[in-house]
C-alpha cells in the first residue's frame, strides 16, 4: 500500500517526473552504504533478532509519514528523508530475512518455499496498492501510511510465533566493533561463482532498464487520463501476474533448464515493458503490467533459489546483502534514470527505450556468460560441503 501510495503522493505534490527521481536517490544511497555491513550482521548475530527490530522501524517510518500528511504539513523532502531512514532498515532487513528462509526449510524444498514466500508477497502486493487507490479516494491519502504502520503488528506477531530459529555462525561477536574484514570473504566467493555473479548482474541490468513503476501515477493521470482507484488497480496488475506464476512454479517438484528459463523471463519482461510504453488504453495497459509481472516473478524465484542454494550458511547473509545491492540498486538508479529520460523525452520514451535495455542486456549475459545459460539446476554440492 505505501509504496505505491508514496508514486501517488510526489505527483500530487509535484508534476515533473524528474520528481520520482529523488526517491529513487533516498533508497539507493542507504543501501550501498549499509547493505554490505547489514549482511555481516545477519551471519554475526541473530537474524530473527534482527527482524524485530528492522520491521520496528518501519512502522515508525510509516507513523511519521501518516503524522506529517494529516497535519498538512509534508513536503518532498519529508517524504525522501523517511523513505531514506526505511532504505537503512532494509539493508539490515533484507539479509536477515532471506537467509532465514534456509534455515527453515530443506535444501530440497527451497524452489517450494520460494514460491510460497513470493505468493504470500504478491497477495499483499495484489491487495495493497488495490486498497491504497481505494483509501486515497474516499479515506485520504494520511490512511494509507497510517494502515500500513499497524500491520506491523501482524509481522511482529509471526517473528514471535517463528520461535527460535537455529543457525550457523562462524563470525563469534567478540568485541563491540565490527570487524569488516570478512566481507571480502563474501565478494571473492560471488566473484568465484559465475552463476551466481551473472545472475546478480542481469538482476542489477533488468531492473535498471525497466524501472517505470515509479511513473506509474504519471502514466494514469497524464496518459491514461484516470483516477486513484483505476491508478490502485493498475499497481496491483504486476501483482497478479506474479502470482499466478509463484502458484505454477510452487507445485513443481523439479525445474530444469533453470538458466534459459531465468533469461526467457527477463527478455519476456522487458518486452512486455516496450508494450507497456505503448499502450494508450486501460485495458491493455493492465495486461501489459499482468506479463511483466509474471516474468518478473518467475525470474525472481530461480535467481533467489540459485543465490540460497548455492551459498554455505555461515555465509549467505553476505552474498544476500551484496546480492541488495544488485536487486535494489537496479530499480533504484532506474527511477532516477527514468525520471530523468521522462523528464528530458517524455514519459513513453522512457517506459519503450527502458524495455529494449532491459532485452539486450539479457542476451548480453547470455553470451558472456554461458554458466547461467546451461544451468540446469542441479542440486548444489559446494553448498552443501562448505557449511558443514
Amino acid at each position: 500500500m505505501q509504496i505505491w501510495a508514496l508514486y501517488w503522493h510526489i505527483r500530487e505534490l509535484n508534476s515533473n517526473p524528474i520528481a520520482v527521481s529523488g526517491i529513487g536517490a533516498a533508497r539507493f544511497i542507504p543501501i550501498l552504504v549499509f547493505a554490505l555491513i547489514g549482511g555481516l550482521v545477519a551471519d554475526r548475530y541473530n537474524r530473527r533478532k534482527i527482524i524485530f527490530f528492522t520491521q520496528s522501524t518501519m512502522a515508525l517510518t510509516a507513523l511519521g509519514l501518516w503524522l506529517l500528511t494529516v497535519l498538512g504539513v509534508i513536503q518532498l523532502w519529508h517524504i525522501y528523508l523517511l523513505t531514506a531512514v526505511q532504505a537503512v532498515a532494509i539493508s539490515f532487513d533484507g539479509p536477515a530475512r532471506q537467509s532465514l528462509i534456509p534455515n527453515l526449510v530443506p535444501g530440497k524444498d527451497l524452489p517450494s518455499a520460494f514460491s510460497m514466500n513470493s505468493i504470500a508477497s504478491d497477495i499483499g502486493s495484489i491487495i495493497g496498492p488495490a486498497l491504497s487507490g481505494l483509501v486515497i479516494a474516499y479515506m485520504g491519502q494520511g490512511n494509507v501510511y497510517l494502515i500500513n504502520a499497524v500491520s506491523f503488528l501482524a509481522v511482529i506477531g509471526a517473528l514471535i510465533m517463528i520461535g527460535s530459529v537455529p543457525q550457523q555462525v562462524t563470525l563469534a561477536p567478540s568485541s563491540k566493533r565490527i570487524d569488516l574484514s570478512p566481507i571480502g570473504e563474501g565478494i571473492r566467493f560471488i566473484i568465484g561463482h559465475p552463476v551466481i555473479s551473472s545472475s546478480m548482474i542481469l538482476d542489477f541490468f533488468a531492473t535498471f532498464f525497466s524501472s517505470a513503476n515509479t511513473l506509474l501515477p504519471y502514466v494514469a493521470r497524464d496518459i491514461l487520463h484516470v483516477g486513484a482507484v483505476q491508478y490502485g488497480w493498475l499497481s496491483a496488475a504486476q501483482s497478479i501476474g506474479a502470482i499466478g506464476a509463484a502458484l505454477i512454479i510452487s507445485q513443481k517438484n523439479a525445474i530444469r533448464k533453470q538458466g534459459k528459463i531465468l533469461l526467457g523471463s527477463v527478455v519476456i519482461f522487458g518486452l512486455a515493458t516496450v508494450a507497456f510504453g505503448v499502450s494508450r488504453a486501460f485495458g491493455l495497459t493492465f495486461l501489459t503490467l499482468i506479463v511483466v509481472g509474471a516474468a518478473d516473478s518467475v525470474s525472481t524465484i530461480i535467481r533467489n533459489t540459485i543465490r540460497q542454494l548455492q551459498t554455505p550458511d555461515h555465509i549467505r547473509g553476505r552474498m544476500t546483502s551484496i546480492n541488495q545491492i544488485f536487486f535494489m540498486g537496479g530499480p533504484q538508479l532506474g527511477e532516477i534514470e527514468s525520471g530523468a529520460v521522462a523528464q528530458a523525452f517524455g514519459i513513453p520514451a522512457a517506459i519503450i527505450t527502458g524495455g529494449i535495455g532491459c532485452v539486450v542486456a539479457a542476451v548480453w549475459i547470455a553470451g558472456k556468460f554461458p554458466q547461467i545459460r546451461e544451468y540446469n539446476g542441479d542440486e548444489p554440492t559446494l553448498a552443501g560441503a562448505t557449511a558443514d
